[in-house]
């Protein structure tokens, strides 16, 4: 039964005085990530160099471990925030962050089609699974949940061009990809599908919005000094990157490859490998799409689950991105033959269940160490593989 709309409304307005009350009692205090971000804004405005990796130069502002990895571009979102005391632009974050996060459960429950009656605990069950990565978000302050939520309202417009073709539609759907991709350049998993599928509006548009984004910063920088900054960002990253491969907080499958075998070479090989068949295996899924409905919902849901699977730098949390596709499982529960029922309940719980405080400090570190969140969403894909091959969405 739906819930009324007086309900509803004291539902969320009981929701968003609790998540203040969370903030100033503790989440204030810490969104370490965010404010890594709001110095990049900082940097930005008064045209300082936002990349300060170590050096051996006393007279060199050092960033150690909080290093900002992220584009140029993206320390522009933080810059209007960096104007605003420290504390008060945090809660501006967080509120939005939250925000967010009510887009991407809201817009997923929608895609998955439910009726009324099955959508509310549907996506209560759902949230429940993935909550200890929404709520990880939160804590450090970071942009995933935003930028899922951009992707997700992209998802959203490619589905309804599905059903009532719009050129408008379309290059909006572009824009907020290339917004997304500029933000955080893993996006760019999107780029090839707009290839695949011929959506060349939305294509040109997203490639517009990328391109435009290179050349935003020099505003700040002017024209030389924007490539050297660029130079930065990428020097920052090839330096950097590579001791995060077996980082116990690194869940994507090049950091599974490393840790499981212990070769970074082998990994990198065997990393390439799985991609190109990852590849090969997504064209045939969104072939065998054509004569499904609304075939872009389980492309997108599953476009969204290889971000931190193939980015190198995929954190625990950026898992959250997997709630349209968790959503969807779910949904079609009842599709999967009894053996898959079984283990993606178990997997299901184990995603749920995988926390520091109920495993312990040594149990996590090894459950960590061994990968198995990467194993956790792999099987997700899997899941998601079979749907399509038994057109079921």
């Amino acid at each position: 039964m739906a819930i009324p709309k007086k309900s509803r409304l004291v539902l969320v307005l009981a929701a968003t005085l609790l998540f203040l009350v969370l903030f100033l009692v503790k989440v204030k205090n810490e969104m370490h990530d965010f404010q890594v971000n709001y110095t990049a804004g900082l940097r930005l405005g008064q045209g300082e160099t936002i990349y300060r990796p170590w050096k051996p130069d006393p007279g060199w502002e050092n960033d150690g471990h909080w290093q900002f990895k992220y584009s140029p571009f993206s320390a522009l979102v933080y810059l209007p925030l960096s104007y605003l005391p420290l504390t008060a632009a945090k809660g501006f974050w967080y509120f939005l962050i939250l925000f967010s996060i009510g887009t991407i459960l809201v817009l997923s429950v929608r895609l998955a089609s439910f009726n009324p009656d099955a959508m509310i605990r549907a996506s209560f069950l759902s949230f429940l699974i993935l909550a200890k990565f929404f709520l990880r978000e939160l804590q450090l302050g970071q942009i995933n949940a935003v930028i899922t939520a951009i992707l997700m309202v992209m998802t959203w417009l490619l589905v309804k061009n599905e059903d009532a073709p719009s050129p408008g539609g379309e290059r909006t759907a572009g824009l907020l990809w290339g917004l997304a991709a500029a933000l955080k350049p893993y996006a760019v998993v999107f780029l090839p599908y707009f290839i695949l599928k011929r959506k060349w509006r939305a294509l040109a548009a997203g490639i517009t919005v990328l391109a435009a984004s290179l050349f935003v910063p020099v505003l700040f920088y002017g024209v030389q000094g924007n490539w050297t900054v660029i130079r930065e960002w990428v020097t920052s990253l090839s330096e950097s990157t590579p001791a995060l491969f077996t980082s116990q907080d690194n869940v994507s499958l090049l950091a599974c490859l490393n840790k499981w075998t212990g070769n970074s070479t082998l990994a990198v090989i065997l990393f390439g490998a799985a991609v190109a068949l990852l590849g090969v295996l997504t064209l045939v899924f969104i072939l065998r799409g054509k004569s499904a409905p609304r075939p872009a919902v389980l492309e997108c849901a599953l476009l969204i689950v290889f971000i931190p699977l193939l980015s190198p730098l995929g954190w625990d949390y950026t898992f959250l991105s997997a709630y349209l596709a968790v959503v969807l499982i779910i949904r079609h529960f009842a599709v999967f033959p009894r053996p898959w029922r079984v283990l993606l309940a178990i997997d299901l719980a184990v995603i749920a269940l995988s926390l520091y405080d109920l495993l312990g400090r040594r149990f996590y570190g090894q459950f960590m160490s061994w990968s198995v969140p990467t194993v956790n969403f792999l099987i997700i894909v899997v899941a998601l593989f079979y749907l399509r091959m038994k057109r079921t969405a």
